[in-house]
């Protein structure tokens, strides 16, 4: 059976007693881990448990295809459902998977982990289409979804937090739902005893490593360095860093340039106008910051604010590949500030 939307919480909280086998699948690995852990433990538990929970890998179910439906059909000697656990594959075992569906053995649930598969891809197919199985599909958190993520797992402990530290939360997390847990995490035993939690607090907590990654990008595409673009846009997406993070971080610095720009328009020096964002620049980047003030007027901000809108757009709703729309838009937005830095 093929799952979508609010389907897929649905199913993780109550399986369908049906599905014999769930494909959990998508480009978030730590979301596919998570929500494969969940379905584990409603059968078993303690999934340390040897008796009740078997652990295959790809290797093994090739050099014996026949340990799927053995491990499935196995008794735990303590008693109770068992889990047969298979990660991660991919569609080299979706005959086998196919043979298991058609006549499996035993009453084991078999959870079944893969990273990002194809609309075609064989494994998918088999599990959408099987009425004793279910594919669950794992997107990076965004928009709503993310944003709903942070305050509740944050209203748990009972924190509450500033709509600018959320907003800025929104804009660094996502990539990997595990990731994002254990950056909350970080951020709540920072807070102590204290529950509000404002802009200052997340800026020195937060994903100290991917927001220095995400803000160098940002920093050097407004600064019109496209070498320096380059670097550390490929280091970003080594790190895992999402396309809709990257703009968001390049929005939220070009609405912060164009704050102080407004101000300087209005006969503010560079320095007040800096002095009055928050939070400030750090002193690490306040003479690029400053820099980039002279190099952008109010209007090209506000040019440059639309690309990054419009690129957002496109890479939820075109089909193109979201790193690729990501970059062009950041590199359009270099050159513009190289053509304003050189203009007379």
């Amino acid at each position: 059976m093929k799952l979508t939307g609010a389907r897929v919480d649905s199913f993780i909280r109550r399986p369908d007693p049906a599905a014999r086998a769930v494909l959990v699948y998508g480009r978030d690995g730590g979301l596919v881990r998570e929500r494969a852990d969940a379905l584990a433990r409603g059968v078993v538990p303690d999934l340390g448990d040897p008796f009740r929970v078997s652990e295959l890998t790809p290797a093994q179910l090739s050099d014996d295809p026949a340990r799927l439906a053995d491990e499935a059909a196995a008794l735990s000697f303590t008693g109770g459902r068992r889990v047969v656990r298979v990660r991660p594959i991919t569609d080299a075992l979706a005959e086998l998977f196919q043979r298991f569906l058609a006549a499996p053995a035993g009453d084991a649930l078999v959870v079944v982990e893969a990273g990002d598969l194809a609309k075609r891809s064989r494994l998918r197919l088999l599990f959408e289409q099987a009425a004793n199985a279910a594919a669950v599909p794992c997107y990076p958190d965004d928009g709503v979804r993310l944003r709903r993520l942070i305050e509740e797992t944050l209203a748990g402990p009972g924190f509450s937090i500033e709509p600018e530290a959320l907003d800025f939360l929104e804009s660094t997390l996502g990539g990997d739902r595990l990731a994002t847990r254990a950056e909350l995490e970080k951020l709540t035993t920072y807070m102590g005893s204290e529950r509000r939690i404002t802009l200052a607090e997340v800026a020195a907590c937060v994903g100290d490593s991917s927001i220095i990654t995400l803000d160098g990008v940002a920093f050097a595409a407004a600064a019109g360095d496209l070498a320096r673009l380059e670097r550390t846009l490929a280091r970003a997406y080594l790190e895992g860093a999402a396309p809709v993070a990257l703009l968001r971080a390049m929005a939220r610095h070009l609405q912060r340039l164009h704050r102080a720009a407004g101000l300087v328009a209005r006969g503010d020096s560079a320095d007040a106008a800096m002095a009055s964002l928050r939070p400030r620049p750090h002193f690490s980047v306040a003479d690029a910051f400053k820099r980039q003030l002279t190099q952008w007027s109010v209007g090209r901000l506000v040019g440059a604010m639309e690309i990054v809108l419009t690129t957002e757009i496109a890479c939820k709703t075109t089909g193109t590949p979201a790193a690729l729309v990501c970059s062009r838009a950041l590199m359009r937005i270099a050159r513009a500030a190289r053509r304003a830095d050189t203009a007379p």
